[in-house]
């Protein structure tokens, strides 16, 4: 009897799900008082109201039957200044997310409660209110569908209104917290995929088709911020500079991933709303001036390598047949133009209906001309771009003549102007937005056939090789001159950096590809005398490391290669020169690997068509030379003994331990080198103990001018662990200083034995490292080590 008293209340039990309703319309006003109580009563329903869609049906009746829904609007009306908002939206977006039953779903979207609680006037300036907000609109998007959708909209006749949800979710959608923007685009992208008509004659027409103007505008705008970036004055390293130009990029690219996902839903009056403002707020606003095709006479002037940059990345990520070929036709207008206007006056033979129906696509574009800042009151007018572009072309003295004339040189009109650019950057990114536009598979046959790429439907060839140029193209004609330009970056006295080397490398493999034949063998050359240098033992891994990596860049595909390589060239490099640390020391030596790597990898691609597999290196153990050592001393490490044989005696002054007699000992043995400073041990007459260890290469052993006894000796601290690096060369901002030893001796004779010794065993690591080089740089490399894959 006393146990049935102090029974426990089931907690998810109709009865007390009935009792907590009780009490919370009994609630006639949320304050600060009761605002804990009210909370507990909300979490306890949405507690029990998901237990019930999933075990009990009674509950979602009861639910249903006292309206609660309408009850947490009703708390909604009547707090004040209690800040019940949050948590109440909170509780919602945990019951609707985790409804799985389709009647309950369809009961709290309809009758209006949940745009009720949309449209309620919230104030967002204080606390994550927004936040709390924005999880309940995504929440209640990703329960929509066919037969839902139409509970959350307003309609006229076959017109939609009024749409809630779409409507107050688009006004945090250029938030500035990216977890409230990646919600907005989620919520976005839900409702564009229901595939609802009338939803999608609403979000595609004014008013609400603004989103899509304002979605490329806020592009256009970090384009101009990359800009400023990429040509930013202020005084910064160039690894920060590089790293502020990725994180501005990668948001670019956030956007234009969110722009293709709209793409992707299919839906025709979606795609070309997109498309269209693209086109007309942000490529050709562009392009125009870029291509002298007429001055943009706004606030959107932006270099040509980042105009080239944000184009080419537009073509990867977004791409879409109207995209791809508008671009095509506003990038080859010049000679369009040309050729058709040739074809008519019976010059050359043309298909002057594919150049008209080319240029036909850009009737129903327009271009937004801004009057710019200066002009205020002024406001921005909209012209037809194919009109436009007629117009220039009647008043432009590049289209007097015909493409017969010897003064009209296509090369020097247009895109084409800028492939002979003497800034390399420039240069490298206009051929990579060519190479772009006519890999594209949307591209039609027409301007694919004017640039020069056709796709081979020849099943037996490989993906890159079913790419061929056409004879008669743009590109056929421009080759000589496109390769002589290539070529000479990479013989140009002084060096340009390794990437503008490795980049320029990518591009000529590329178009030896497309021309299907090989090139005489040029000026290949360059491997700078890191042999000399203090890192050289480490060349022979470095080689092995930077083989593949070469290779893979070389082989990377145009639709997966980022352009970001344009502006990171246009930045420019940190030079080194001067900088003698050993951290200094190894960039330049792996930077001079990756040069000769490069040429090795052009010169076998172009004598023998294919690309090397792996480097062809002698074993280490062929390398071993000179005197042997005991094993001891060649596997010495810290605090081990060894004979103390070929040691030579020398103090060193520690600052708390005194004057110390130690043993100097270098050693090689193939491409590895020590030198080994060893305590006499105090039993053991012979032998020693290692009390320093420190790499041979690179000591530079010097005497002192002013005390012949003592002898300098330079210890790389810097450890590069070349092979476990990941892909890109982390830069250290604050590389370790070098080492210095200073070894006092009891003659200048004992100092310069010791020097000598030093210098002695430095050359047999130095010849070893060599010996294992030898296959490369053999003049008749290519075929040898091509031969010795084979086998």
């Amino acid at each position: 009897m006393w146990r049935s008293l102090w029974r426990s209340i089931d907690r998810f039990s109709l009865q007390h799900f009935k009792y907590v309703i009780t009490e919370l319309q009994q609630i006639k006003v949320v304050n600060k008082q009761n605002r804990d109580a009210v909370i507990d009563l909300l979490q306890t329903i949405v507690e029990i109201v998901t237990y019930g869609d999933r075990q009990d049906p009674l509950i979602f009746e009861c639910f249903m039957e006292y309206q609660v829904l309408a009850e947490f609007v009703r708390v909604l009306k009547i707090s004040t200044s209690s800040r019940i908002e949050a948590p109440l939206l909170q509780y919602l977006s945990i019951m609707i997310q985790n409804m799985d039953s389709e009647h309950a779903i369809y009961y709290c979207l309809s009758n209006d409660y949940i745009n009720n609680i949309i449209a309620h006037q919230y104030d967002f300036d204080a606390g994550d209110l927004a936040l709390y907000y924005v999880s309940f609109l995504r929440a209640v998007s990703s329960k929509i569908n066919r037969d839902t959708l139409c509970l959350l909209v307003k309609v006229h006749g076959d017109v939609v209104v009024s749409f809630p949800l779409y409507g107050e979710a688009l006004k945090f959608a250029q938030h500035g917290e990216k977890m409230i923007q990646t919600a907005i685009r989620a919520l976005s992208l839900n409702i564009y995929n229901v595939s609802d008509d009338m939803v999608y004659q609403f979000v595609t027409t004014p008013p609400a088709s603004k989103y899509f103007s304002d979605l490329v505008s806020s592009l256009r705008e970090q384009c101009l911020h990359l800009d400023t970036l990429v040509h930013s004055t202020e005084e910064k390293n160039t690894h920060q500079k590089s790293k502020d130009i990725f994180l501005e990029t990668d948001k670019i690219i956030d956007d234009l991933y969110y722009l293709k996902d709209i793409i992707s839903v299919g839906e025709p009056r979606l795609s070309r709303v997109v498309t269209q403002n693209l086109l007309s707020l942000l490529v050709f606003p562009l392009l125009l001036p870029l291509l002298q095709l007429g001055e943009n006479k706004g606030s959107y002037n932006i270099s040509a390598v980042t105009s080239l940059y944000i184009v080419s990345r537009l073509l990867q990520v977004v791409g879409g047949k109207h995209l791809i070929n508008a671009v095509a036709s506003l990038l080859l207008y010049h000679y369009i133009t040309l050729s058709k206007r040739d074809a008519t006056n019976g010059d050359i033979v043309d298909s002057t209906g594919n150049a008209s129906a080319l240029l036909h696509s850009l009737n129903d574009i327009n271009i937004n001309v801004c009057c710019g800042p200066e002009a205020e009151g002024a406001e921005d007018i909209d012209i037809n771009l194919l009109q436009h572009l007629n117009e220039h072309a009647s008043s432009n003295s590049y289209f007097n003549g015909n493409l017969g004339d010897d003064d009209i040189c296509i090369e020097r009109i247009g895109i084409f102007a800028y492939l002979f650019s003497d800034n390399h950057s420039i240069s490298l990114a206009s051929l990579f937005l060519l190479l772009t536009l006519a890999e594209n598979e949307d591209l039609e046959h027409h301007p694919a056939s004017l640039v020069g790429i056709s796709h081979s439907q020849d099943l037996t060839d490989n993906c890159e090789s079913a790419v061929r140029t056409v004879d008669g193209s743009i590109l056929v004609r421009l080759m000589p001159q496109i390769f002589e330009a290539l070529l000479k970056v990479l013989a140009s006295q002084p060096p340009v950096s390794p990437p503008m080397q490795r980049h320029t490398g990518w591009f000529l493999r590329k178009l030896l590809q497309y021309q299907g034949n090989i090139l005489t063998e040029d000026n290949i050359h360059l491997f700078d005398k890191e042999l000399d240098g203090c890192w050289f033992d480490h060349i022979p891994d470095t080689i092995r490391h930077e083989w593949g990596r070469c290779k893979k860049a070389l082989e990377e595909q145009s639709q997966s290669k980022d352009p970001l390589f344009a502006l990171e060239l246009a930045i420019g490099k940190e030079t080194m020169d001067g900088r003698s640390s050993s951290y200094f020391a190894w960039q330049r030596m792996v930077d001079a690997v990756k040069v000769f790597v490069l040429n090795l990898q052009l010169k076998a691609f172009i004598s023998m068509g294919v690309l090397l597999e792996k480097p062809s290196l002698k074993s280490w153990s062929n390398s071993n030379s000179g005197k042997t050592y005991s094993t001891d001393i060649s596997s010495a490490s810290f605090g081990s003994e060894v004979s103390l044989g070929s040691g030579i005696p020398c103090r060193i002054a520690f600052s708390y331990a005194g004057a110390r007699d130690i043993y100097l000992i270098a050693v090689a043995r193939g491409i590895s080198g020590k030198l080994i400073l060893a305590e006499k041990h105090p039993f053991r007459s012979q032998r020693g103990v290692v009390i320093a260890i420190a790499p041979l290469a690179g000591l530079s052993p010097k005497i002192d001018e002013d005390h012949q006894t003592w002898l300098h000796l330079r210890i790389r601290e810097f450890d590069p662990k070349f092979i476990t690096a990941k892909a890109n060369q982390s830069k250290v901002s604050n590389p370790a200083a070098d080492g210095r030893w200073t070894l006092g001796f009891t003659s200048a004779k004992a100092c310069e034995t010791a020097r000598l010794l030093i210098l002695e065993e430095t050359c047999k690591q130095r010849s070893s490292v060599e010996s294992i080089l030898a296959p490369l740089l053999n003049d008749d490399f290519p075929g040898n080590m091509l031969d010795s894959q084979d086998d």
